[in-house]
């Protein structure tokens, strides 16, 4: 069986503006494994967060393919995408989109209990997630009431919540100060170890690649390993 998680053929995104078309980038290949953390960093405007849509299956390459775990997404109908999306794929992203309402807990239970898991196995599930990332003092705190930290933390559980085989990361570390970003860095190495999961993060922060296992630079339309 192939540790292949995610992985991209030739692919290319260009768009319409006004009478032309405009190359976002071209002919990139890709290819991400289990227990791997690899970063795409470029300048702001290059194309990642447009790459990283492309690779999630919520965006259509113009040219080329991607492949989640031997599937590619150009081969299903909406509703078998998403489905295999919110199976296979966690995301996180700069802003935590935590629901200001919802405690904690409440809110890492949110995508379990969308799927169809009944409410004390869904908690059970989400409590366990908070534990593993340090919260287990924190379930019946709101968004509100926890620090910028706690808060990316509380969305890395919830990205978790269906044991996805790849986490997608856009900008995580963003909106964070140096040192709760260090703490963010030293909890991925800690889960893609433990859990034998591979995270895609999309970031203009270069500290980050000194623990990744590689790195790429998306410029000049194309994606180059550095």
């Amino acid at each position: 069986m192939s540790n292949v998680v995610l992985s991209s053929q030739s692919l290319g995104k260009q768009y319409r503006d006004g009478k032309r078309d405009v190359q976002v980038f071209e002919d990139i290949n890709f290819e991400l494994k289990k227990g791997e953390a690899v970063a795409i960093v470029g300048s702001s405007g290059s194309g990642k967060t447009t790459l990283l849509n492309l690779l999630a299956g919520l965006d259509k390459a113009t040219t080329g393919a991607v492949e989640i775990e031997g599937q590619a997404w150009d081969a299903l109908k909406d509703a078998k995408r998403s489905k295999l999306r919110n199976e296979k794929l966690g995301f996180v992203y700069q802003f935590h989109h935590l629901l200001p309402e919802f405690s904690a807990v409440e809110n890492v239970m949110m995508p379990l209990l969308i799927a169809g898991e009944k409410s004390a196995k869904a908690k059970s599930i989400a409590a366990q997630l908070l534990s593993d990332v340090g919260l287990s003092e924190r379930l019946d705190h709101r968004p509100a009431q926890l620090s910028g930290g706690e808060r990316q933390r509380v969305a890395i559980a919830r990205a978790l919540a269906h044991d996805p085989a790849c986490v997608l990361m856009d900008e995580p570390t963003g909106n964070l100060d140096e040192t709760t970003s260090k703490e963010i860095q030293e909890l991925i190495v800690r889960l893609k170890q433990e859990k034998n999961m591979a995270f895609l993060i999309v970031t203009h922060d270069e500290k980050m690649l000194s623990w990744m296992d590689r790195a790429y630079r998306l410029s000049s339309k194309t994606l180059q390993l550095i």
